[in-house]
């Protein structure tokens, strides 16, 4: 039997708590996790079994996402010392970072007079994911049972990393086994100690395993209350494999209202049962605290409040997707790529550190005000810069059980370095944190001193010092792809702006005048008249790659540049050529060599259509990147709930099967151009200045965030329409000064008074238009409207649109002045009705 219902996916809304609220439901957990910790203290001193607990769970977080499950479809919890990864049966693998603990964990059961066995993990029919924890339900007309996973969160240092807990209900007595593999598996590159064997340690009349290794120091520890060990071959018995098993009986007169913990951990010595005994005795605090974590985050960070509440929602979900990539390295902590189950390998997903994807997704939490996450994930790049000024590229998470710097691994890419200087303009502009600037100068210094040091005789930063964006490509690796080459020049002015705050006037000349040149560069080198498009690359043997990309969308990326010929480009991103209903592929359709399932050959990314929703906003065409900002936002309850994954079909909308389904900036290609597209945030925290030029979609009437952070201060953020004008207002506790001002400007000291309020009014399009923006179906092929061009001006808008042909479309309209007609067609309740022909 499968799921039931295995497509329908519940709408909730999510509400931040109220402080009060949330003070109060964390003092309601503190006291039950003392309650517990006393009964377990208790019986730890006297050297008593494990014995199951009363029930620490608490009421579900209000933010929230309950679905019907898909039995193949993953799930993660992951925390900074370990995570469970599963899929929608139910089925899991732990890991206590950097080793897999087991994996396959599955459940049966046999009911009191009820002679059959049954497939508990067949039985899974509903998920529900919370911030802190998911909770998979077992649904049986006997017994219900509730697997509830979580991992460690906060600042204390926890025994353990991950855990799961059960609770039961059921009409009868209840045999359950839960069987799993053993595999104390160290995490890709490290080598390991042969295949575990499970040692069962009676403890009263239960127990607990120890998975022992070849080597005697490398020893897991697997524990359940009351259970007992299933199979265990005798010595006589022929060599075979078999999972290991936990047996529980369960009588539900006896333990009604109490959950039964597993045990997941590491032995660090010989005394098994009082670590045991140590870890068991943590959970509940552990769980409270992972609780109390996430019932503070809001607190701080920049929150959504729009009259859509999947945009409200998909915000928070993708700022608690990258805090969750969060992992300590000895003492350390480092952001990694993403999270999947690794099945029979030793690889969860991209669980290792990497350079550009930290990069990337740091301009999404500098956006929330995250600063103090953005920090640590630079300092742990910094800590990792080569003598000659090179940033890392990927390191794992087992990186010192070998000689790491003697692998390609390490600096294998040529992004990272631009894009520290980039992005540690960025952070300085949102945070003002200059000391950390000053702090750092050096680093920052080596970095521009290896790209200068290493251009080619055209001036480009190149391939030569590493892969660019392919990693592989039909026709030969490139010599300067563009994607570099933009990068270049955003670093350069990037690295201009920094060297103004430190009064280095001589080399902030000298990269503003080189910036300046690599622009001319680029539009000689790149543009292709002909074509109206730009090149993807120039070969070694100095021709170009004409292959129609996207990678010239991040040309946009730090606001600070663009394109001068991309009109045409634009609007080939935005047509069914590269955009699909679920984003946009990497290469034209049209392509030779295009291939929807490969990796860099035709797929589609969310890290893409991100890209290109901020390039469209910042280039004008405000609709065409609403619609690729809703496709990476709706994918947040795509696939591993409140998270997005890493890539697509581009032909069907569906994953490829090695997608891993928890991305780092996947997610934060929701929050990136929702902010800075979206909303148009622009932060110049040391001139006070915060830039504002908003996109709101035509059916919004306003919008609000709260706490937006600018250098120490934080704002809440009214958008108003009023008419043919949009006004914003920056509302703050105390006095602030502050510059709200229209638009990109160069930094200049802002000179308004302190004040509580500041306000700007700008002007809007007389005319605006929406279009759909759900997903598609499963396994659909594309078929939504496009638009392909947006024009305005003071008494018109154009807009160019594609469907597919013989179709009828219904496109919202908003008109900001009065007396507005349509050509070819009229307004009625607001909207057009456009027929495309055969």
């Amino acid at each position: 039997m499968g799921c039931d219902n295995p497509g329908a996916i519940a709408n909730v809304t999510a509400v931040c708590s109220p402080p009060e609220k949330s003070r109060k439901t964390c003092k309601i957990s503190l006291m039950r996790v003392v309650h517990v910790l006393a009964f377990l203290v208790a019986a730890n001193a006297r050297g008593a079994e494990l014995s199951p607990v009363r029930n620490f769970s608490v009421a579900p977080s209000e933010l929230s996402i309950s679905a019907s499950c898909v039995p193949g479809t993953p799930w993660s919890v992951p925390g900074d010392r370990g995570a469970i990864l599963g899929r929608q049966s139910g089925i899991f693998e732990a890991w206590l970072w950097p080793v897999k603990i087991l994996s396959d964990f599955r459940i049966s059961a046999e009911l009191q007079d009820y002679p059959v066995p049954i497939d508990v993990n067949a039985l899974a029919t509903q998920i529900q994911v919370t911030p802190a924890e998911t909770i998979i339900t077992y649904s049986h007309a006997a017994f219900t049972i509730r697997q509830h996973a979580f991992a460690a969160h906060g600042k204390q240092r926890a025994p353990t990393g991950a855990a799961v807990y059960f609770e039961i209900q059921s009409v009868r007595p209840l045999e359950l086994t839960f069987s799993f593999t053993p595999d104390m598996l160290r995490m890709w590159p490290a080598p390991n100690f042969g295949r575990p064997d499970g040692e069962w340690i009676k403890q009263g009349s239960g127990g607990f395993y120890v998975l022992h290794t070849d080597n005697p120091d490398f020893s897991g520890l697997l524990a359940m209350p009351r259970t007992r060990p299933g199979i265990m071959p005798p010595y006589q018995e022929h060599p075979q494999r078999y999972p290991l098993q936990l047996k529980l009986s369960y009588d539900p007169k006896r333990e009604a209202g109490q959950v039964f913990p597993l045990v997941i951990g590491m032995a660090h010595g010989k005394d098994y049962i009082s670590e045991v005994n140590s870890i068991y005795s943590s959970l509940p605090e552990i769980y409270g605290a992972a609780q109390r974590y996430y019932s503070e985050f809001f607190n701080e960070r920049t929150v959504v409040d729009s009259p859509d509440p999947r945009v409200n929602e998909a915000a928070r979900w993708a700022e608690i997707a990258l805090d969750q990539m969060q992992v300590g390295y000895h003492g350390e902590i480092g952001l990694v790529a993403g999270y999947y189950m690794s099945a029979d390998s030793a690889r969860p997903g991209f669980a290792w550190f990497f350079g550009r994807d930290t990069l990337f997704s740091i301009y999404a939490t500098n956006s929330s005000g995250d600063f103090p996450f953005s920090r640590t994930a630079l300092n742990f790049l910094i800590s990792r810069q080569r003598e000659d000024g090179k940033i890392m590229h990927e390191f794992s998470q087992a990186a010192d059980s070998i000689d790491w710097k003697s692998t390609p691994y390490f600096y294998a890419s040529a992004d990272s370095t631009p894009l520290f200087i980039m992005t540690m303009r960025d952070y300085i502009g949102a945070s003002g944190d200059t000391a950390y600037l000053k702090a750092n100068w050096e680093a920052v210094k080596k970095a521009y001193s290896f790209m200068t040091a290493h251009e080619s005789p055209e001036g480009i930063y190149d391939n030569r010092e590493g892969t660019g964006w392919v990693e592989s490509w039909p026709s030969g690796m490139p010599r300067q792809e563009i994607y570099l080459a933009v990068l270049d020049e955003q670093s350069l002015d990037a690295m201009a702006y920094l060297a103004t705050l430190m009064a280095d006037d001589k080399l902030s000349t000298a990269a503003r005048q080189k910036a300046k040149r690599m622009e001319g560069i680029v539009e000689s080198t790149y543009f292709e008249s002909d074509k109206q498009f730009y090149a993807f690359s120039r070969n070694p043997d100095g021709s170009l790659d004409h292959t129609a990309s996207i990678y010239p969308a991040v040309a946009w990326w730090d606001g600070t540049m663009s394109l001068q010929h991309s009109g045409s480009m634009m609007s080939r991103w935005a047509s069914a050529e590269f955009s699909t209903d679920w984003g946009t592929r990497d290469i034209s359709e049209n392509t030779p060599f295009y291939d929807p399932i490969s990796y860099h050959q035709g797929s589609v990314w969310p890290l893409f259509t991100g890209w290109v929703s901020l390039a469209e906003y910042r280039a004008g065409r405000p609709v065409s990147a609403y619609s690729h900002l809703m496709q990476n936002l709706n994918m947040t309850w795509s696939q591993d709930l409140g998270s997005v994954t890493e890539l697509l079909s581009g032909e069907f909308f569906a994953p490829l099967g090695r997608s891993t389904a928890h991305q780092m900036w996947s997610s934060a290609m929701v929050l990136t151009p929702m902010l800075r597209g979206l909303f148009g945030l622009h932060w110049d925290a040391p001139n006070n200045t915060l830039q504002v030029t908003p996109h709101l979609p035509a059916a919004w009437n306003g919008a609000r965030l709260k706490n937006v952070h600018l250098g120490g201060s934080a704002f809440d953020l009214t958008f108003t329409r009023e008419g043919s004008r949009m006004t914003v207002t920056a509302h703050s506790v105390g006095p602030q000064t502050l510059c709200l001002v229209e638009g990109a400007t160069r930094p200049a000291p802002c000179k308004s008074a302190a004040s509580v309020v500041h306000t700007v009014s700008l002007p809007l399009p007389a005319v605006e238009i929406g279009i759909p923006t759900n997903l598609p179906t499963s396994g659909a092929v594309t078929n939504q409207i496009k638009v392909l061009n947006e024009e305005y001006a003071a008494d018109r808008a154009t807009f160019t649109l594609a469907a597919a042909g013989d179709s009828e479309q219904d496109v919202t309209v908003r008109a900001n002045v009065p007396g507005v007609r349509v050509e070819e067609g009229r307004i009625e309740n607001e909207r057009v009705h456009v027929r495309f022909p055969q």
